[in-house]
């Protein structure tokens, strides 16, 4: 009886590694797709806060060319803006073409325009711009928690990262079987 037990031991130790092999795979294979799914997701709310702050950018640059560079010509104004909204842009790791950029600041500056030929407005239609001041900031602060809550999901996936690669090599070895063992119990006469 000793010696079966001593004869299965090999299989029965090979076969309960490679179950081990198996299931942490799997394990990390859902990690994986946690984590592409998380990815998809983050990508698509970073880029609707990316794009408020590129306009609320758009509109400062405007009004930094608009007051300090009052005496120069339009392009010149322009040149500046760009500059600032792309530094500012790229101090947060937001990387937009310059054409984009340049739309934003032109939309900042349609607008203003569109502002400034508005006829003196009345309490009630003051009390609706209040309003929708509010509204604004409150989007830039749902903007901001957006772009904390994708700081911290890109944690959560460097550390997800940093697990499927610690554990790779280790189920890698323990899926190896022993030949020598396999060997032994066909020799038996």
């Amino acid at each position: 009886m000793q010696t079966i037990i001593e004869t299965v031991q090999p299989y029965v130790s090979t076969i309960v590694t490679a179950i081990l092999g198996v299931l942490t795979a799997l394990v990390i294979a859902g990690l994986n797709t946690i984590k592409v799914k998380a990815n998809t997701w983050i990508d698509a709310r970073t880029t609707e806060s990316q794009r408020v702050l590129l306009h609320k950018l758009a509109e400062e640059g405007f009004s930094l060319a608009k007051t300090a560079y009052k005496e120069e010509d339009g392009p010149k104004k322009l040149q500046e803006a760009l500059s600032y909204v792309t530094g500012q842009l790229e101090q947060k790791g937001i990387n937009l073409t310059s054409v984009e950029v340049q739309a934003a600041i032109e939309k900042a500056y349609l607008d203003y325009k569109a502002k400034s030929k508005q006829k003196p407005i009345s309490t009630e239609e003051a009390t609706i711009a209040d309003a929708a001041a509010k509204v604004s900031t409150e989007e830039a602060a749902q903007a901001a928690a957006k772009e904390a809550m994708a700081g911290l999901a890109a944690r959560v996936n460097e550390l997800l990262a940093q697990a499927t690669a610690e554990v790779t090599p280790v189920a890698l070895a323990q899926v190896q079987p022993a030949p020598e063992h396999i060997l032994e119990p066909a020799t038996s006469e």
